[in-house]
């Protein structure tokens, strides 16, 4: 019986193919904007964890300078020292890794070509703290950095600019007024969340950075990385308690320093994304109810149509509740309809906008469930009231018409 009913849809939808294609135009569209909109909000959130994450995981950055007040300067206070890096690496021995770290844009040079890039130094613990791996080579050890060795490991950028694919080990490249032993490749990160190249980087023992590049013994950050597991609030809290004792912070005063945890940040920035994803697919979804408006007026023309055909059938013998099948099941046919051709433009527009945005294509199965359902109970909700009209035709009045 049912499917004898969705024949009969499927035949009334061919019969006004071009009337048919117009109404699905509204629910095809809001389906493939609800569908494109979550997907690339979904893939722009992954990015977002992605680049977080490439910072180093259960990760606290410290820096000097407190946050700023509502309306005010951020609070300005001297740097941070070797000092306050000993106080936290005494006081914190379940910690993964500490590690002191200063940075400088500086030009590079080897042979005739030369490449600004962002250099860094600090002490072996950095590669643990911010995950980062050699690819090829060697760390720096800390007798190095105890000796102020002018050695480094160079990103894929510097490598690709300077020597291709080839092997740079061994070979020196001028760092500002210095002259560099490459010792290893760190392996590459791509680009940050702010279209910074992580791979144009330089990377040195912190005493040589300090003595030969900085010209002072200044931290510009320090990077402290907790184990997996690790309740990484009581760590802020402990880090907190041992930077104001170190710097000699009375209780009446604000902290000269601020302690980040990239874990909340992370999960700050995804959850904002989130929001927006939502609110742009409740906006796409409005355009969900104008196409069932767009459903009930075409199946209230129909039934007009079909006002002689109705007759006939309860004329014959058909029950209301025959009638009223027939037009709700004409309807959700095709919705659905529209349904299954929005999802299919929906995912091609998420994934052009993926391969454009250089964003993960993240689709989700129970959203494009969730879509089909909606479609569906579009078509049944607003077919009620024409199948219901039908329904209650006069079988006499029905055949009078003309």
């Amino acid at each position: 019986m049912i499917w004898e009913t969705v024949r009969l849809a499927l035949l009334s939808i061919r019969r006004n193919a071009l009337r048919s294609v117009l109404t699905l135009l509204g629910i095809v569209i809001g389906v493939a904007a609800v569908i494109a909109m979550i997907t690339i909000g979904s893939g722009t959130t992954e990015k977002v964890k992605a680049d977080i994450s490439k910072l180093g995981s259960n990760l606290l950055v410290v820096r000097a300078g407190g946050a700023p007040q509502p309306g005010g300067p951020r609070i300005q206070a001297k740097e941070l020292r070797a000092r306050e890096v000993q106080a936290l690496v005494d006081g914190i021995p379940e910690a993964r890794a500490i590690a002191a770290a200063s940075q400088k844009q500086v030009r590079i040079v080897s042979g005739t070509d030369s490449l600004s890039v962002l250099v860094t130094g600090s002490d072996p613990g950095y590669f643990i703290a911010r995950d980062w791996g050699v690819a090829l080579g060697r760390e720096f050890t800390d007798q190095e950095v105890r000796g102020n060795a002018n050695v480094c490991l160079v990103g894929e950028t510097v490598r690709s600019q300077f020597f291709g694919a080839g092997d740079p080990l061994g070979l020196a490249v001028r760092v500002g007024r210095m002259s560099c032993t490459i010792i290893g490749i760190l392996e590459s990160k791509g680009f940050s969340g702010f279209g910074q190249d992580q791979d144009a980087t330089v990377l040195m023992p912190l005493t040589t950075f300090q003595r030969r590049i900085a010209g002072n013994r200044d931290v510009d950050t320090i990077y402290i990385s907790g184990t997996d597991g690790t309740p990484m609030a009581e760590m802020q809290e402990k880090v907190e308690d041992i930077l104001r004792e170190t710097r000699r912070i009375t209780a009446d005063k604000d902290d000269d320093f601020s302690v980040r945890d990239m874990t909340q940040i992370a999960e700050t920035m995804a959850s904002a994304t989130t929001v927006m994803t939502g609110m742009l697919g409740a906006l796409a979804g409005v355009s969900l109810l104008v196409g069932g408006i767009g459903i009930m007026n075409i199946m209230l023309v129909s039934v007009t149509e079909r006002t002689r055909e109705i007759g006939i059938r309860l004329a014959i013998g058909a029950q209301e509740r025959d009638i009223l099948v027939q037009f709700m099941v004409e309807a959700t046919v095709l919705s659905l309809i529209g349904g299954l051709i929005g999802i299919a433009l929906g995912m091609s527009l998420a994934g052009l906008a993926s391969a454009t945005m250089s964003i993960p294509f993240a689709p989700s199965l129970p959203v494009i469930a969730l879509a089909v359902g909606f479609s569906g109970a579009i078509g049944m909700v607003f077919g009620f009231f024409p199948a219901l009209r039908a329904a209650r035709l006069d079988p006499i009045d029905a055949l009078r018409h003309e």
